[in-house]
């Protein structure tokens, strides 16, 4: 019998884990007529794809290459763009690109966020307070990742909501919903709005340097690494994307989590202090459900795994969603469980030289989030079913309404 995974189908946007767990079971090298690819599920596959140079992330140059002339030119801004995103290619381009993001975007510069990110939480809770119901995506989820972002790059506060209309204009095009038939024209319009803006604050930091990333970049440039404006841009608005994003699907999945789970909620209040729990929870909810789906590849050279043949320009679906709920690399995978010994070795972030450089900031985030939440926020409850992304890529929330009292 032929097995079908339906992305479109409401049930599976809700819930595809029992669908993956079909294809992982008896189709691991999966095609998807749905989505015009092949599907890897498998946890073992999907970690030994993510470094094989067979399979290629350049894969914007070829998809804006097949678009009519007509369509390419109206998207000149995005197609040239997205070009020069490190995730959206490979080596050599790929390591010089990253090379330069991480001599700015550093562990101790994240580190040393902590405090500034207590802060940002335990207002976000005083306006939680003025009310006993919010959408916790709008009220929390969103704002906590997104005016972290904006401080460590050297974002103006009062840009952080006009940052965010631009990048969820421009999430429509890259994590791919299918929901948006204006997508193209949006993002296009948002990436040139965003080139200009960074445009001008790399300038202005040249001129007048500042202890924040966007600076660290624009440094790094003067010191022989060669990059060209149009890069420097490029990674300033890589980051502020995909700085927030992830972190943002983190936390509202991860509430979700817990409401589901009371007795791993209950643990968590009763060792809010234990900084290891702490820890080892954001694994689990990265692990168990969290903000990615899948990462897509292209195949640059014909490709056989377990008897299938991929061939070259074939698209690759990398299940990550899967692969964290696969029984040979996890003991009872659905369960959820924050004191799992073996959560740790998930590959929501990615795996190799492509591995989220934001995925530090994220973890230290939730760490520090939900401490803080569990401690001030009584009792929680859902108070309307939960709203999911119809992306294929991005395993997220849009609106978590919730019902909570003060503690």
């Amino acid at each position: 019998m032929t097995i079908q995974f339906d992305a479109h189908d409401a049930a599976v946007i809700a819930d595809p884990y029992p669908a993956l767990a079909r294809l992982r079971r008896d189709d691991p090298v999966h095609w998807s007529k749905r989505l015009g690819g092949w599907m890897l599920t498998r946890h073992d596959d999907i970690r030994a794809s993510l470094r094989d140079p067979r399979l290629s992330s350049d894969r914007m140059r070829p998809f804006f290459a097949h678009l009519p002339d007509e369509t390419r030119t109206g998207l000149a801004d995005l197609d040239a763009h997205m070009a020069l995103w490190a995730v959206f290619n490979d080596p050599p381009i790929h390591t010089r690109l990253r090379g330069l993001m991480n001599r700015a975007f550093t562990s101790s510069a994240v580190a040393a966020l902590r405090p500034r990110i207590e802060q940002i939480v335990h207002g976000l809770v005083d306006d939680l307070l003025q009310q006993n119901e919010a959408d916790f995506i709008q009220a929390f989820a969103y704002p906590l990742p997104a005016t972290v972002i904006a401080a460590l790059l050297g974002v103006p506060q009062q840009d952080v909501d006009l940052l965010k209309h631009w990048s969820d204009d421009l999430g429509s095009f890259v994590l791919t919903s299918r929901l948006s038939p204006d997508k193209y024209a949006r993002a296009n319009g948002a990436i040139a709005e965003m080139n200009a803006y960074f445009g001008a604050l790399v300038e202005e930091r040249r001129k007048k340097p500042r202890e924040d990333v966007i600076t660290g970049l624009a440094m790094a440039a003067e010191r022989g690494d060669f990059l060209s404006r149009d890069e420097l841009v490029a990674a300033c608005v890589l980051l502020l994307f995909a700085g927030h994003e992830t972190t943002t699907h983190l936390l509202g999945n991860g509430l979700l989590a817990l409401l589901r789970h009371p007795n791993q909620m209950q643990m968590l209040r009763e060792n809010r202090g234990d900084s290891t729990m702490a820890a080892n929870m954001v694994e689990e909810m990265l692990r168990w459900d969290g903000p990615s789906l899948a990462q897509v590849r292209v195949v640059a050279e014909d490709y056989e795994l377990r008897g299938k043949m991929m061939r070259k320009g074939d698209r690759v679906f990398q299940m990550l969603a899967a692969a964290n709920r696969d029984p040979e690399a996890f003991g009872d995978p659905d369960r959820f469980d924050i004191a799992r010994t073996d959560s740790s070795r998930h590959i929501t972030f990615g795996f190799g030289i492509h591995f989220c450089i934001g995925a530090p900031l994220a973890r230290l985030e939730g760490q520090v989030a939900f401490p803080i939440l569990l401690e001030r926020l009584g009792e929680i409850a859902l108070a309307a079913p939960p709203d999911w992304s119809d992306s294929i890529v991005v395993r997220g929330l849009n609106r978590l309404q919730i019902a909570y009292s003060a503690a």
